[in-house]
């Protein structure tokens, strides 16, 4: 992970007289999977709007060292609810970027929605099925397989595991750590679940004081920030610390 595909220097975002990045420098590497934390306001949600392309920086620069540079076909997004339209089909919904942007033809698209529909481990009769009539586990991996639609090199996962019991969300890791492989992807994923963190992630960036501190799990979670300690340290993280040493 020598190569860094995006990089943010001398990132500034205020919004009134609040101040939410503040020179913030950021390398993201090739073929990693980086967890993006921070506490409320921090700006992490932000932070992924300006690298998907969502808002403009205000201040600083975003730099894509992809060929061509920022190509939409390269990106993909999972949102945190899923953000699939209610009223088209889980197959529908997977087709709407192969339709829109690589214009395939109907044939084409619902052959290769298909596909995407087994490569995240959905059933083949929830293609029918509308978001209505599917679990929250089932929303997330149908918005994973529209977020893998054109293939891209970098997926961008906003709370994936958000909402998903303890047995589902372990699955949607697995799922992930399985196609970042499989698929040699860059995945950049904000959030807070501790055990994502640590059974997917290569690398953490953590939002505080409107900058980044980054590094492996070991090394942030050595830093002495008093939020950085209570969110690694405190009993859950100290408990998750402890078994993956044992």
């Amino acid at each position: 992970m020598n190569r860094p595909l995006i990089e943010i220097k001398g990132l500034k975002t205020q919004f009134g007289s609040q101040i939410v990045h503040k020179d913030l420098d950021l390398s993201i590497f090739e073929g990693e999977v980086l967890g993006i934390v921070g506490g409320s306001g921090s700006g992490k949600s932000v932070l992924m709007r300006f690298m998907i392309g969502l808002e403009p920086l205000q201040a600083g620069k975003l730099i894509y060292h992809t060929s061509p540079p920022y190509p939409s076909t390269q990106v993909g997004v999972l949102f945190q609810a899923g953000a699939l339209i209610s009223s088209l089909t889980v197959i529908e919904n997977i087709m709407v970027p192969m339709r829109e942007v690589a214009h395939m033809s109907y044939d084409l698209s619902y052959e290769v929605a298909s596909a995407k529909i087994e490569k995240v481990g959905l059933p083949l009769e929830a293609a029918n099925k509308y978001p209505s009539q599917l679990s929250g586990g089932m929303i997330k991996r149908a918005g994973l397989a529209r977020a893998l639609a054109l293939d891209p090199a970098i997926v961008f996962l906003d709370e994936p595991t958000s909402g998903l019991d303890p047995i589902a969300a372990a699955g949607f890791d697995k799922l992930i750590k399985e196609l970042q492989k499989e698929l040699n992807i860059t995945v950049i994923m904000i959030t807070h679940d501790l055990n994502s963190l640590v059974s997917v992630c290569n690398r953490v960036a953590v939002l505080v004081d409107h900058r980044v501190i980054i590094g492996t799990l070991d090394e942030v979670a050595k830093t002495r920030h008093p939020w950085i300690q209570e969110y690694f340290h405190g009993a859950r993280g100290e408990h998750l610390f402890r078994a993956r040493e044992s």
